[in-house]
């Protein structure tokens, strides 16, 4: 089964809060025959949108391919956070690559977030950018580490945007009593996701990218030049980016043993009052939990409850909303009379360390992907930075690859059910 397909029609966006809210660009044609270019990117997300356009303003000639629509994937399905830093806390990053390194990893992790804020003012105002994330602990003895952290930030960072969160705030702020404390910090933020990818699309095609939809990539030939394949086209390309995240399947087995996909699920409630609203979520900030299958939740524009949470492993989605209403009832036991009015899925890609995984494949071919729920800023991060190698300056793309991912045990062949055994595991561990 083609996990391009298993629960989408070719070139059709899924039904969500975020397409029906989003004026889709293009359409862009089909590739056809023989092209050339100076660079073939592979997939439409923020990784392959942001190479794209951040390659064009340096003056290369780029075609962008994509097998359904520009922004189609977890791109235009995700939670909205913009998270800051990477996706381990700096504590963890010094323990695995030392403390310079896990400084520079900061300082990429800060630009990505600025970066995002900059693309989505020029290129996307309507995706709404908001400042604001409450990070919500589930267990009481998770709020110690909220407040070392936070004083960890101010002290070795000079980053004081974080400040603790108490029980009582929190749940005066996350109208809940499922949560101990936390943190809050107003570094980072959410924003409309589809509407943004369809910004940096907007922005690239006005700067020359040739993008090309329902083009399906079936092979790449390594070589200089490389040769990209699809149903009916055969591009011949200087250089390549991998910008596929977890929708790669078998286009290069070394990254599919690092990066794995996953799909997570979300929903969108009935609108609220603006009263019913801020006794949910005070000032309409982004809330995202300690659980190892994340809880994330904020509210649209028109007052509805966006929650995410809950994952599976195999192909096909299941009841989305069955699934997703239990961890949102657990939090938000006063709406269980809420209507649910849309519920989608996508699939993401995750790594080992829950790090991202770049690497030069060859001379002239990149990837970049498994951003591991924290891609809406690392993966615009991650196409300028691929865009900043094909030039020359290959400095911070290096960098972010020194990072190391390990494969998962067993391969491509067995990384599902080793990961389904290991989820049983964190589980049963948050539950205690």
């Amino acid at each position: 089964m083609d996990i391009l397909y298993a629960n989408d029609r070719a070139g059709e966006y899924p039904r969500s809060w975020y397409a029906d809210t989003a004026e889709a660009p293009g359409p862009y044609p089909e590739a056809t025959g023989d092209l050339t270019c100076d660079v073939c990117v592979v997939g439409a997300g923020f990784t392959g949108l942001s190479a794209a356009l951040h390659l064009a303003e340096r003056g290369f000639d780029v075609t962008l391919l994509d097998a359904h629509r520009v922004g189609w994937g977890a791109s235009g399905r995700n939670g909205g956070q913009v998270g800051t830093g990477q996706r381990l806390d700096q504590d963890d990053l010094e323990k695995m690559v030392g403390p310079d390194h896990a400084r520079a990893l900061w300082d990429l992790a800060q630009e990505s977030v600025a970066l995002t804020k900059t693309l989505a003012t020029e290129h996307a105002p309507d995706a709404a950018f908001t400042p604001g994330i409450i990070h919500a602990c589930h267990r009481a003895r998770y709020v110690p580490h909220s407040k070392h952290y936070a004083e960890k930030m101010a002290r070795d960072y000079g980053y004081d945007l974080i400040r603790p969160l108490d029980r009582d705030e929190m749940r005066e702020m996350v109208g809940s009593t499922a949560y101990h404390g936390g943190d809050i910090d107003m570094g980072g933020g959410h924003l409309h996701p589809l509407r943004y990818a369809f910004g940096l699309a907007r922005a690239a095609k006005a700067k020359g990218v040739r993008i090309f939809e329902r083009s399906k990539v079936t092979g790449i030939a390594k070589g200089s030049p490389a040769t990209v394949t699809t149903e009916k086209a055969k591009i011949t390309a200087r250089h390549v980016v991998l910008a596929c995240n977890g929708y790669l399947g078998q286009l290069d087995k070394r990254v599919a043993t690092r990066v794995m996909p996953i799909n997570n699920f979300i929903v969108a409630t009935e609108p609220m009052t603006p009263a019913q609203q801020e006794s949910l979520i005070r000032n309409n900030h982004a809330v995202a939990d300690t659980k190892f299958v994340i809880n994330y939740f904020r509210f649209s524009e028109d007052h509805r409850l966006l929650f995410g949470g809950a994952e599976s492993y195999g192909y096909r989605f299941p009841d989305i909303a069955k699934l997703v209403r239990k961890p949102m009832l657990e939090i938000y036991p006063q709406l269980r009379d809420i209507k649910i009015t849309h519920g989608w899925g996508g699939t993401l890609g995750i790594t080992l360390n829950r790090m991202p995984h770049f690497e030069r494949l060859t001379g002239n071919i990149l990837s970049a992907s498994g951003y591991s729920g924290h891609g809406v800023a690392m993966a615009t991060l991650g196409g300028k930075l691929a865009a900043e190698a094909i030039a020359g300056q290959a400095e911070r793309f290096d960098l972010m690859a020194s990072v190391p991912t390990k494969a998962f045990p067993g391969g491509v062949a067995f990384r599902w059910p080793l990961l389904v055994l290991g989820m049983v595991w964190f589980s049963l561990r948050d539950k205690l």
